[in-house]
């Protein structure tokens, strides 16, 4: 039978505080959602724990109970052995442990109770740790300036305000159970010593309390300035003190005084109440701007925030991606980061709040200042040894074109630094993929992309976006990528790591650095989201004259669908919802592509301008339709092929994809790949098989329209491997360097875009040249000797056969271009 004894009849200060409070108080936040079905014993009594005494919490507690009939915590229960305890206990008296500035070891109200498990070994009690959050329930919150000076944080306070919390918060607060723990199971694994096993149980309890306390609200912030002083008194920082004071033929003390001012210039002020006052701010901005944001996979971060170091590594696509993201964890009742954010905005006005709000800023380049760089990597150890959440930008900055832009090595390489220097820590990478219907951005993109230059960043300027408060920017969606524990990855890829010293010449951290950016920027992609704007966009850009049917429109949003939904081209996609229809009239809501009424049936157009900016959101799913559009492209100009020579020709070209794209190599054969996709394409009509050969729709047919568009989805890619293979093949291996070849093909690329009258600047990005010589260089195509590339034959073989991809007016128009050797020598 059940051990619980019935509660002992209520003093009346008891009963009255209960009425009372029960009649004001509001659990806006339950964890678990169904409380009952935590406590299942029925064999052991169960003790309340919570981490402090404090009349409000245990009234607090014993009407949640009464609420949802559990177990009261009120009255006694009875041990096996006849003993009466009480139901509720706290870990440790708020005076005394307030008293000892919470340097305190033991717990008396736990001390009876092991003694008397000691002495009776018959009996034992389930421990139900709890914590309540006064003010902490940020989805339901209101937040004024009384309820930031009231809401919980690390300190204790005093009995007036713990009154005034109570009174102001008590409609918004949070409560969580912990599983029910044996205390007996706890004393077996001590010590033979019964009073270092106290000692112990009492601080795996309060270990347990503070990992709650830290994945809620995040690590104790401590002061500023105090932070900055243990920067100053790390051996790295002194040493490069002492180094640039000798240099200068100056006084270390100078130096550390210089080396302060970068502290001070580099460290972020997070406050509590601030977060709490932007949350509602930024709250209401949302309601203005989208029509709703949607969170996936945040289950995923809450499993690891109480065990883990946690370091955000979302996408870079827009100023609004780091409000955003702190918003959504704060609103999930989650830590916000700290974000490593661009000097260039530490402005007046907005450089003092970001800072506030979590922002640490950093130089866009430590080269030369040695003192500078160990400043900085002493502060980022810091906050990561502390537990602080950390986010950052593998790209760097913001992409302009809309697909994920090469990684920077970093603040990789200065985490990767940090976690060699204590192994033992847990941290792991939180990948996001954060995708917007319309960019707050669009018209500046639209002017940087056509003028190549980037307008500075000024007060001003960001409050010009107030401007645009009234227009319709869609949803927002933001998904929770594959989470990358370090350690394990690193112990699989170099398991001699631990060993090694963590410096910037360790050869593991040399190869690590590049393989993790790669790898994260795959995850990050893997968890992309189809939204509406990037199918359309995907669609209509695929057209010659940017203007498409609506009922060929609607197909082509149906096949790019079912693409995604049999053989998805990331491991989380999310797919959109509603129908290719509703697709359709909210691109034209949002103001992205235009409608032509004909009395043979509309069509769907988009004006020039608007064209470029739809390549920014085409780019940003291209990654998930590349092998499916590789594959439609290869049936352009042949209708027909066979197995072997379709992998013949696509197999060399799809490493480069993959690299260019961050699309993940799971050591897959490409033939499996390709099989699968051929299987797709017949299911949904766009190919023929016929024995070993599989055939394009017959002229004429609307399949082989869908199969022409999503092959021209890739095209311009093709192209772009086809200008740089076919200008280097002008010249014998050995005699051009590789920054002239990647000028040669920048300006062909551009000269393309001209001639065929497209308005693409994102096609002649140098970047991507960049990025293509890399892949061939990593896969032994190209080799460097001397500062000129060097090739084999095998080069020249690959480019005669990827000719059979292009059809001969295509063909002849991009050799023509590259015919004719430009006027830059290929010695410059």
């Amino acid at each position: 039978m059940p051990m619980f004894e019935k509660s002992s009849p209520q003093g009346f200060w008891q009963r009255l505080g209960c009425r009372i409070l029960g009649a004001w108080l509001r659990f806006r936040s339950v964890d678990p959602e169904r409380p009952e079905s935590v406590i299942t014993s029925d064999t052991r009594p169960v003790i309340y724990l919570l981490p402090v005494s404090a009349l409000s919490d245990r009234l607090a507690l014993s009407i949640f109970c009464q609420r949802h009939r559990l177990p009261s915590p009120d009255g006694d229960v009875c041990l096996a052995s006849g003993q009466h305890f009480p139901a509720h206990l706290a870990l440790f008296d708020a005076a005394h442990y307030r008293r000892h500035r919470g340097h305190v070891d033991r717990s008396t109200s736990l001390d009876h109770l092991i003694t008397t498990l000691e002495q009776h070994s018959d009996s034992d009690v389930d421990i139900v740790p709890v914590t309540l959050f006064w003010g902490r329930a940020p989805q339901r919150e209101r937040v004024g300036l009384r309820h930031l000076l009231t809401s919980d944080g690390w300190s204790l306070v005093g009995r007036l305000q713990r009154l005034a919390g109570v009174i102001i918060n008590g409609r918004s607060l949070e409560i969580r159970l912990g599983e029910p723990v044996s205390l007996r199971a706890l004393m077996s694994h001590g010590d033979v010593d019964q009073q270092f096993n106290r000692i112990r149980i009492t601080r795996f309890l309060r270990r347990y309390f503070r990992r709650i306390r830290l994945q809620a609200i995040g690590p104790d912030l401590s002061h500023r300035r105090t932070l900055i002083r243990r920067v100053l008194r790390q051996p790295a920082v002194q040493e490069a003190a002492h180094h640039i004071a000798l240099e200068r033929g100056e006084q270390d003390a100078r130096a550390l005084q210089r080396a302060e001012r970068y502290g001070f210039e580099i460290a972020a002020n997070m406050s509590a109440p601030v977060l709490r006052f932007l949350y509602q701010v930024l709250g209401r901005l949302w309601n203005r701007l989208y029509d709703g944001v949607d969170v996936h996979g945040i289950e995923d971060i809450e499993a690891l925030a109480g065990t883990h170091e946690l370091v955000y590594v979302p996408c870079h696509r827009s100023h609004i991606d780091y409000l955003l993201l702190s918003y959504v964890l704060y609103q999930q009742g989650l830590m916000p980061p700290h974000i490593a954010a661009g000097r260039n905005l530490d402005m007046p006005l907005i450089g003092p709040l970001l800072r506030r709000a979590g922002a640490f800023f950093m130089r866009r380049s430590f080269r030369g200042n040695r003192l500078y760089s160990a400043v900085f990597n002493e502060y980022l150890h810091q906050l990561l040894s502390q537990g602080h959440p950390v986010e950052y930008f593998i790209e760097g900055g913001r992409s302009r074109t809309g697909r994920m832009l090469s990684p920077r090595p970093g603040m990789l390489s200065m985490t990767l630094r940090s976690h060699a220097r204590a192994p033992s820590r847990e941290l792991a990478f939180v990948p996001i993929y954060i995708g917007y219907e319309k960019v707050l951005e669009s018209n500046a993109y639209i002017r940087e992309l056509r003028t190549g230059k980037k307008r500075k960043e000024t007060p001003l300027g960001l409050l010009r976006v107030l401007r645009h408060l009234r227009q319709p920017f869609g949803r927002v969606q933001v998904s929770v990528g594959e989470p990358l524990a370090l350690g394990s990855y690193l112990d699989q890829r170099f398991p001699d790591w631990r060993s090694q010293p963590p410096g910037a010449d360790a050869d593991w951290l040399r190869e690590a650095v590049p393989d993790l950016s790669q790898e994260i920027a795959t995850r990050i992609n893997h968890a992309a989201a189809l939204t509406p704007i990037a199918m359309v966009a995907l669609t209509l850009l695929a057209t010659p004259h940017r203007t498409i049917e609506i009922d060929l429109l609607l197909r082509q949003l149906k096949t790019l669908y079912a693409l995604q939904a049999q053989l998805p081209g990331g491991k989380r996609v999310r797919l959109p919802e509603q129908g290719p229809r509703e697709w359709i009239e909210r691109s034209e809501y949002l103001g992205m592509v235009s409608r032509i009424e004909h009395s043979l049936g509309d069509m769907i157009t988009v004006s020039d301008e608007r064209a470029t900016l739809l390549t920014w959101y085409r780019n940003n799913i291209l990654h998930l339709f590349a092998l499916h559009a590789l594959v439609a492209f290869a049936f352009r100009n042949n209708a027909s092929l066979d197995f072997e020579t379709l992998d013949t020709l696509l197999a060399p070209i799809w490493p480069a994809l993959q690299q260019e794209y961050f699309i993940e190599d799971d050591d897959t054969p490409f033939a499996e790949h390709l099989n699968d996709v051929l299987d797709v394409f017949v299911a949904l009509g766009l190919l023929k098989r016929q024995g070993e050969h599989w055939h394009r729709p017959e002229t004429g047919n609307e399949a082989r329209e869908r199969l022409y568009l999503l092959g021209r989805a890739i095209q311009p890619t093709l192209e772009r491997g086809f200008i740089l293979f076919s200008t280097l093949m002008h010249y014998p291996s050995g005699t051009i360097s590789r920054e002239v070849l990647e000028a040669q093909s920048q300006l062909l690329a551009e000269r393309l875009t001209r001639l065929q009258g497209l308005n693409a600047p994102e096609f002649f990005d140098r970047r991507l040249f960049a990025g293509l010589l890399d892949t061939l260089e990593r896969d032994g195509w190209l080799w460097q000797s001397q500062e000129r590339l060097n090739f084999d034959a095998r080069l020249p073989e690959a480019l005669m056969k990827s000719r059979a991809l292009f059809d001969p007016a295509l063909r002849h128009r991009l050799t023509e271009l590259t015919a004719g050797r430009p006027h830059t020598e290929a010695s410059a």
